[in-house]
């Protein structure tokens, strides 16, 4: 029953090393932030505006698997009023639910913006991860790239920073490390080193 929380910014790198770290230590994973994508992208395809509490929260409540399974929930749009419907308190209550049910059915790796201050502050071992704007905003472009998406990097530089903002001083739940989260700066990093590192925490902190 450990409860690994990895939070952080957008493109730093916590959903490559949670699902790593899921397999590895045979562990189940849940990405929330592809419940909030889901949540914007049903309000945006509705014709809605993500800012709005009553057609978010609905989203919210309506998610199925089928929402989170889509494969087009990454693009700009969508990540900017993913942050937008995370704002708004009704909807996160929608989801907090089914995100604390998940990790304690069996014990899980979840990775977000709020697991170790709000979904499972007490969970086992608490990973903040993070990087720099300009290193976050290339691998976002190379991600986009790869999906046909050709922004410049002053573009994606721009989204990526607006996304930040907007999840640092939301009034609910906002981005910030828990006391005793661990920092990971994956600026320097590549993903083998990223998880050796991470790997070397969970189990000093997990005792595995």
């Amino acid at each position: 029953m450990i409860i690994i929380a990895i939070d952080g910014p957008a493109a730093a790198g916590k959903g490559t090393l949670a699902k790593r770290l899921a397999k590895t230590l045979k562990l189940p994973y849940l990405d929330t932030g592809l419940l909030y994508r889901a949540t914007a992208k049903r309000v945006l395809e509705s014709g809605g505006d993500p800012t709005d509490p009553l057609a978010a929260t609905a989203a919210a409540w309506e998610l199925s698997e089928t929402d989170t399974a889509r494969k087009d929930l990454r693009d700009a749009s969508t990540s900017m009023a993913a942050s937008q419907v995370a704002s708004i308190p009704a909807v996160r209550e929608a989801l907090l639910a089914y995100q604390r049910s998940y990790g304690s059915a069996n014990g899980a790796i979840l990775d977000g913006r709020d697991i170790g201050t709000v979904i499972f502050p007490q969970a086992d071992v608490k990973l903040f991860v993070t990087a720099s704007v300009e290193a976050r905003a290339k691998r976002r472009q190379l991600e986009l790239d790869g999906k046909g998406q050709h922004l410049t990097l002053a573009e994606v530089i721009a989204d990526v920073a607006a996304r930040d903002e907007a999840d640092r001083t939301r009034a609910t739940a906002p981005l910030i490390p828990a006391e005793d989260a661990i920092l990971i700066d994956t600026t320097n990093l590549n993903a083998d080193e990223a998880f050796a590192h991470a790997l070397a925490i969970v189990k000093e902190k997990a005792a595995l």
